[in-house]
C-alpha cells in the first residue's frame, strides 16, 4: 500500500495541529484577560474599527448569528462591549466598545509577540506564513 494517504503528509493534519497548538499558547493568555478565543476574534475586530454592525463582525469573522449572538451577549455580560439599535434603522444592531473594553487592548497588546516568541519563527516567517495562509482560505473559500 505504497499509494495509501499518509497522515504525516496531510495539509489538513497539519493546519488541524498548528491551529490546536496556537490555541493552547493563548488559552493562558486569554485567560488573563477573561475571554475565549472567538470572543478574542471579535474584541481584535472592534479593537480595528468600531461600533461594527453584527452583521458586518459575522462576515469578517465567517460566523453566523447563532454562534456570534452568544458571544456577544457574553461579551456585553462582561461590560466589554454594547449592543445598541440603530437610530435610523431598529433592525441594525452596532457593536460598540465600553470604556473596559477600550482598556483590554492594552492588556492584549502582548499577545501577538508571545504567540510569535512561542513559535520561534522571524517576524518575516511568520508574516509568509499569515501571507500563505490567506491564500489557501481564500482559494479554499472559492473551490466550493
Amino acid at each position: 500500500m505504497t499509494d495509501a494517504p499518509r497522515l504525516d503528509r496531510q495539509v489538513c493534519f497539519a493546519l488541524y495541529s498548528a491551529s490546536r497548538a496556537a490555541t493552547a499558547v493563548y488559552r493562558p493568555l486569554l485567560d488573563e484577560l477573561g475571554l475565549t478565543y472567538p470572543q478574542y476574534l471579535v474584541m481584535l475586530v472592534l479593537w480595528e474599527n468600531e461600533p461594527r454592525g453584527v452583521r458586518e463582525l459575522g462576515d469578517e469573522l465567517g460566523l453566523d448569528s447563532g454562534t456570534l449572538s452568544p458571544l456577544l451577549k457574553r461579551l456585553e455580560a462582561l461590560s466589554f462591549v454594547e449592543r445598541r439599535r440603530s437610530g435610523e434603522d431598529e433592525r441594525r444592531v452596532a457593536v460598540h466598545l465600553t470604556d473596559a473594553g477600550q482598556a483590554l487592548s492594552g492588556k492584549a497588546s502582548r499577545i501577538p509577540q508571545r504567540l510569535a516568541d512561542a513559535a520561534g519563527l522571524s517576524p518575516r516567517e511568520l508574516e509568509q506564513l499569515r501571507e500563505t495562509l490567506g491564500k489557501l482560505t481564500a482559494a479554499l473559500h472559492g473551490a466550493h
